[in-house]
């Protein structure tokens, strides 16, 4: 997301891909390749009403909200330039890939559009909020734009749900406050690995969390996926 974000790696995952189809629908992992075609389309427009002076109001998320609200989805799918576009649409392969095998390719698009929105809504909202606190050093965000708050939430979901965090969790019984520890330290330090001038960590950092405890819910399972889950 611009305030600008590159994430790179990868994990392995519990989810159980699967092209067929159950009660919810088709399972299929094109949904990644339909949303990147999206990317495309949506980074074609913006050039075009950059041109009339008109990007910002349709694509750019900004203070305050109700101003263009819109733009709390068409953002998520804008970018600040090709290198920006080129490394979120990377990043969405590598972490969106497996997700998408192992759901719907309506929750998989309703997930990036949801967390994206959410992550660029909490980095307008919580830099205001910071900004207003004595002497603590952080400046609003004057706007933001970009697919990494989804992609971060992708790679949250991974690692919550994958084999080996639902094996140890069935082993060991781990307190609640000590899980969301985990989650908060995970998404700390995933975050501050992107720290670089212009890049939106609050919603790098809240992306991640989404994503965290949305994959131990496995609000993404479908059918047998949800029910063997948990080991």
């Amino acid at each position: 997301m611009k305030r600008r974000s590159r994430s790179r790696s990868q994990v392995g995952t519990y989810l159980q891909a699967d092209s067929g189809t159950d009660e919810s629908g088709p399972r299929s992992s094109s949904a990644v390749l339909e949303v990147l075609v999206v990317f495309v389309l949506v980074f074609v427009v913006q050039g075009l009403t950059a041109l009339v002076g008109v990007m910002g109001t349709f694509f750019v998320l900004g203070p305050p909200l109700t101003a263009n609200p819109w733009t709390i989805v068409t953002s998520v799918y804008a970018h600040d330039g090709l290198g920006h576009l080129v490394s979120n649409g990377l990043a969405l392969l590598v972490f969106g890939w497996p997700v998408a095998r192992a759901t719907t390719r309506a929750r998989f698009h309703a997930f990036v559009a949801v967390t994206g929105a959410v992550a660029g809504t909490a980095q307008i909202v919580l830099t205001r909020l910071l900004a207003s606190v004595p002497l603590v050093p952080v400046a609003p965000s004057p706007g933001v734009l970009g697919a990494s708050g989804a992609v971060f939430a992708l790679l949250g979901y991974l690692l919550a749900s994958n084999r080996l965090s639902s094996g140890l969790g069935s082993i060991v019984d781990v307190p609640p406050w000590l899980s969301a520890l985990v989650v908060v330290g995970l998404a700390v330090a995933v975050t501050a690995a992107t720290a670089s001038p212009g890049v939106a960590l609050l919603a790098h950092f809240t992306g991640f969390v989404v994503g965290a405890v949305a994959g131990r819910a496995r609000v993404l399972a479908v059918g047998a996926g949800r029910d063997s889950a948990r080991v």
